[in-house]
């Protein structure tokens, strides 16, 4: 199975680690992962400032890197989100274009649905251990389902624990622009999300967002929290951590 593997900005510019977990994941499934070398960003954040032409020429973008994989994964809820659900409403007036893009958006899956939903995953490569909580970023469980997945991929690792935080499905407070139009509303539902990972017990969260990972990982710094770790779900099942 040949995959092209769609790093997003954000890891590649601030947790590459992530990546390389991702392709362990992967490669230990069995499949072929590429990823090329040109890519760059899906366009969310232009697309949800209301920058359409930015999006649609990023879009355009997408489609000529990953259109020849078989699938497309994504270690992120909210660019899966982007390509898979707003890439085909950019092209109403582009038939042709408009079929390419939505067959390519649905050969798009996020990282720990693909494992699960498609994969079928029943072995991990790595060999995490610890007591962790889980964060359900809001584009991955509201877009694309995810859920229940990420959950079921680390229970096969018996070291790993998982105690489930109160309200794992609000919000964290980032939104991507909104954290820098809203700064004092996303401060104070981040406040609370971190409220409800302390609760839990666990010393270590994990999301699939690296938005959200920055968003929280940010506030328990600057709240002294120096302990706490904040992973992503592909770290945790490679083992890369």
């Amino acid at each position: 199975m040949r995959i092209g593997l769609f790093v997003t900005c954000l890891v590649d510019l601030m947790r590459p680690e992530i990546g390389f977990a991702a392709i362990k994941l992967l490669e230990s499934a069995g499949c072929q992962v590429e990823v090329p070398l040109t890519q760059t960003c899906c366009g969310q954040p232009g697309f949800n400032s209301g920058d359409t032409d930015a999006g649609r020429q990023l879009a355009r973008k997408f489609l000529a890197e990953f259109e020849g994989y078989e699938y497309v994964v994504v270690p992120s809820g909210s660019c899966g989100g982007m390509i898979r659900h707003h890439y085909p409403t950019l092209f109403a007036d582009e038939p042709e274009t408009a079929r390419r893009i939505e067959a390519l958006s649905q050969r798009t899956w996020e990282l720990a649905s693909f494992l699960h939903d498609v994969l079928h995953l029943e072995r991990l490569p790595g060999a995490f251990e610890g007591e962790v909580t889980y964060h359900d970023s809001c584009s991955g469980l509201r877009e694309l389902g995810v859920r229940d997945q990420p959950r079921a991929l680390m229970a096969l690792n018996p070291k790993i624990r998982l105690t489930e935080m109160r309200d794992a499905r609000a919000c964290c407070g980032f939104g991507g622009t909104f954290s820098l139009k809203y700064g004092d509303i996303s401060t104070a539902i981040v406040d609370e999300k971190i409220e409800n990972i302390h609760a839990s017990g666990a010393r270590c969260v994990v999301l699939g967002d690296l938005g959200c990972m920055l968003n929280i990982e940010g506030r328990l710094r600057r709240c002294g929290d120096e302990n706490t770790r904040v992973l992503h779900v592909a770290q945790v099942l490679a083992g890369d951590v």
